[in-house]
């Protein structure tokens, strides 16, 4: 909702309390947070758990983690994903959500692989997709979600989630999806859904009444918008039923009236564009507010905004061809950049080099096939070939680490350095030269 600016400062103002409500976990780290902490904060990404893990300490820090795309994005190879995830589990993450953009598991068996090694928990993530307004039809249909948890069950899953990224699970498919889910797999289920739309709090009541053991919400000040239900109406609407949560609400509305202070600190990062807090437009679209956020741009440096509307009416046709992906980091700028291209220049007449990649089979397999006409255009003088990739995607993908040590040279002090150049390589070399840089200056200020 604040665009991931949240400092780790303005966390440990009420850190320690948290940790005393009795959650099940709170997700402090991952996702986009370890971008925007080295581009945008200055702040190291991976001195956040261990300096909340300092106060945090009976309940599990989790993280979001995008499988072979880790937290950046691109695929890296195996090297590379061992090495973070071992890091992850060494600054103090305990439970990994592991998920990939086009529900290709064979993605996240290298991620999966260290979690289990570690004795941490592996919280296997299915991305929620529609093909119509409701659950069902040729794809995203109940026996895809249904094969899918067996598949994640078969794979050692700790919990299953279902990660509804634009807010688009409507109540009475939650409740239907968790009760399936609940009589098919064994382990823990979890809903993460965005409260976009304005379903989410509903579609997590129908939820847990269908089987759900774990729902992701917010403190109110951080809740709500593109954010998650706010915790606090949802603990009282649980009160004496047969789910009651049990947490005291005392305490977390007296947490609620101490981050408001902090929150209002990032109220610059809201989008004030508009009266209502919820976009009800993703209703029809199903566009998660991110990749609007990018299409929005894009038509503006090409001073065709006015064009949006025909950008909304090429995106389905556009991701039908490119094989129904699910709208989630990477696929959704992946779509969402080639339905611009292909209003603004003609269809297909440019391909962007992430399309290719897709089409070649880079990304993993698209929930059905891409089309074979999109698919030569796209791989016609493409440099792995014309003929798509057929197995795992990393298996491909050469060693990485060794290169880039030897590369930073001096610049990289620690192995969490290298990594952080590893996955930014341009973002991540400039954090690094400004760390030390600063660090230096400190030093010689002391001295003197």
């Amino acid at each position: 909702m604040f665009a991931t600016r949240m400092r780790t400062e303005d966390m440990l103002v009420v850190a320690e309390e948290m940790d005393r409500v009795g959650f099940w976990a709170m997700e402090a780290w991952g996702g986009a947070t370890f971008d925007a902490m080295h581009r945008f904060l200055g702040e190291d990404p991976w001195e956040r758990p261990r300096v909340l893990k300092e106060v945090i300490r009976n309940t599990p820090l989790s993280m979001l983690l995008r499988g072979q795309n880790l937290v950046g994005y691109r695929h890296y190879p195996d090297d590379v994903v061992r090495a973070f995830v071992e890091k992850s589990c060494e600054v103090g993450i305990e439970i990994f959500r592991i998920f990939d953009a086009l529900n290709d598991f064979r993605n996240i068996e290298t991620c999966v692989g260290v979690v289990k090694a570690n004795g941490r928990h592996f919280q296997g993530c299915i991305c929620y997709s529609l093909t119509g307004r409701r659950l069902g039809g040729e794809v995203f249909n109940l026996q895809y979600f249904l094969d899918k948890a067996r598949r994640l069950e078969d794979m050692g899953a700790d919990s299953i989630c279902i990660k509804d990224m634009a807010g688009i699970l409507s109540p009475y498919d939650a409740y239907d999806l968790f009760k399936a889910l609940r009589e098919t797999v064994s382990v823990p289920l979890h809903l993460h859904t965005h409260y976009t739309s304005g379903m989410a709090s509903m579609a997590c009541l129908k939820a847990v009444e269908g089987g759900a053991d774990i729902i992701d919400c917010c403190m109110a000040p951080f809740a709500l918008r593109t954010s998650q239900p706010a915790v606090e109406p949802m603990v009282a609407a649980l009160a004496g039923t047969p789910w009651d949560t049990e947490l005291d609400l005392k305490r977390l509305l007296a947490l609620s009236r101490k981050l408001e202070p902090i929150a209002q600190k990032y109220m610059g990062f809201l989008d004030n564009t508009k009266v209502a807090t919820i976009d009800v437009g993703v209703l029809e679209h199903q566009i998660p507010g991110g990749m609007i956020s990018n299409l929005v741009n894009q038509l503006k440096e090409n001073n065709a905004l006015d064009r949006l509307e025909e950008v909304y009416g090429e995106l389905p046709v556009t991701r039908r061809e490119l094989g129904t992906p699910p709208l989630v980091t990477p696929t959704s700028q992946i779509v969402g950049v080639q339905a611009v291209l292909n209003v603004l220049f003609g269809r297909y007449k440019i391909i962007s080099n992430q399309v290719k990649d897709l089409c070649f089979g880079l990304y993993g397999e698209t929930p059905r096939p891409i089309d074979p006409e999109v698919r030569q255009k796209a791989l016609k003088g493409y440099k792995r070939g014309k003929e798509p990739l057929q197995g795992r995607p990393a298996d491909i993908l050469e060693p990485e680490l060794d290169s880039i040590r030897h590369a930073l040279k001096e610049l990289a002090r620690t192995e969490e350095d290298v990594l952080t150049c590893a996955l930014y390589p341009t973002t991540g070399r400039e954090f690094l030269e400004t760390k030390y840089r600063d660090a230096q200056a400190e030093e010689n200020q002391v001295a003197w």
